[in-house]
């Protein structure tokens, strides 16, 4: 099994369990989200992690098919559809090459706490984009290493070449902003709550 993967497999349970860093700002993302849903729309998240945001977004969507890398959180995300009765999200262990790009399928994708663990990024992104229909939207939520200040920045780094952590990119909002529109999105959105903050980004795959 693949380091990364066996590694967020270990943590699932704990990670399910662990609050939400910054409710604020996580809460902003949410409201930002829901204003461009409707009843209509088909959905992927990828790196879907324990499924709670796929769930908080289910009432405002059709369909969301959300997958994960890690089959325990998978399983976990499944328990917690079952126990909320939410019945228009699937979950699927799958990482982001396995999922089929063969045509442009999803009104909007999302990838929330992925895109700085891709081992390519700007592969991921052109990906992602031919998933999503023209006129589709791309909405990512990324920790952007390269501006974390002092030791963290260093931290994350080499946590991951030592193999304790899995593999962390470092770049910055201004990396992955130029990596979206050499894909082919159009940034509607760019916000981070702080310096060194994950950067919120709401992409449109023109018409």
């Amino acid at each position: 099994m693949p380091r990364s993967r066996l590694f967020w497999n270990l943590i699932a349970k704990s990670y399910a369990q662990k609050p939400v860093e910054d409710e604020a700002s996580y809460q902003r993302k949410l409201r930002e989200t829901q204003a461009l849903l409707h009843k209509g729309m088909d959905v992927l998240e990828v790196g879907c992690g324990s499924g709670s945001t796929a769930l908080t977004h289910a009432p405002f969507v059709r369909h969301i098919r959300a997958t994960d890398y890690a089959p325990k959180m998978i399983e976990i995300a499944q328990a917690k559809a079952r126990a909320a009765n939410i019945t228009n999200v699937s979950f699927e262990a799958k990482c982001l090459e396995s999922l089929e790009a063969t045509k442009s399928r999803y009104d909007v994708v999302f990838a929330l706490s992925l895109l700085h663990l891709l081992e390519h990024r700007a592969a991921g992104i052109s990906r992602i984009h031919r998933l999503v229909k023209p006129g589709g939207l791309f909405i990512s939520s990324t920790v952007c290493a390269g501006e974390m200040k002092g030791i963290a920045k260093t931290l994350l780094p080499l946590g991951s070449a030592l193999r304790l952590l899995p593999l962390v990119r470092v770049f910055t909002a201004k990396d992955l902003a130029a990596d979206l529109q050499a894909a082919g999105f159009e940034i509607e959105t760019k916000w981070q709550p702080g310096p060194g903050k994950s950067v919120f980004i709401i992409a449109r795959k023109p018409a």
